[in-house]
């Protein structure tokens, strides 16, 4: 009867280990296999540093990526914006996200989502960026910062995303997402032509492997 109840036992624990394995892995294979037929691999992006350091110096990953500072490798020497707000809000109807807070500076993406400082603020214009923390999907939740770009490889192409600054709500366009290496600071510069709003998150999920960019431009009131 004990050898009985000791295999049963047995037999339990490796299903649940299977299952728990399943939970951490599926996510990771259902984004590979997205990523291969819906995103490219921005490896043409040539980093102006060596890899394997952290901004210029000699650490290396993997490293606190709750820490904006350690996003990407190098700095594509941006000046500081200076604005008269330091937060502003963050709302992306389709991942139901509302009103999450943005900070213009920051680190820490345990406490709020980052706007890279040297960036473009919110309807100016340039590319306003913006960090979020993620995780395994399973785990999102809209009001935890340390999960909440968790869903962002689910956005689609044409999706709004809003900026709520200094009391103006400005309205960006999803028109392209894409994945980069934490070398390619490319995508942190800036330019002019137009505003420009791009969410920034690691992926594959639960990893810190590679960037996905997603990018969007501002929707004049009359189109929205």
């Amino acid at each position: 009867m004990k050898g009985k109840i000791s295999r049963v036992v047995s037999l339990g624990l490796v299903v649940i280990g299977l299952v728990l394995l399943v939970n951490a892995g599926w996510p990771i294979l259902s984004y590979e296999l997205f990523a291969a037929t819906h995103l490219t691999l921005r490896e043409e992006l040539v980093s102006p540093i060596s890899t394997g350091s952290n901004r210029g110096t000699t650490e290396a990953y993997p490293l606190n990526l709750t820490k904006a500072r350690n996003w990407f490798v190098g700095s594509p020497g941006l000046d500081d914006t200076p604005s008269k707000v330091n937060y502003y809000n963050l709302s992306i109807p389709g991942l139901k996200i509302d009103g999450a807070s943005v900070e213009i500076g920051g680190d820490d993406l345990a406490e709020s989502l980052i706007h890279y400082q040297g960036t473009a603020l919110p309807g100016r214009p340039g590319n306003t960026v913006i960090f979020g923390h993620s995780t395994l999907p399973q785990l999102f939740d809209p009001e935890n910062y340390l999960s909440i770009f968790s869903t962002l490889p689910t956005v689609e192409k044409g999706n709004i995303v809003k900026l709520e600054y200094d009391g103006i709500t400005y309205s960006f366009r999803i028109e392209e997402m894409f994945e980069v290496r934490p070398t390619d600071v490319q995508v942190l510069e800036q330019r002019y032509d137009d505003s420009y709003l791009t969410l920034i998150t690691c992926v594959p999920p639960g990893t810190y492997l590679k960037r996905l960019v997603v990018r969007g431009r501002l929707v004049p009131p009359s189109q929205i």
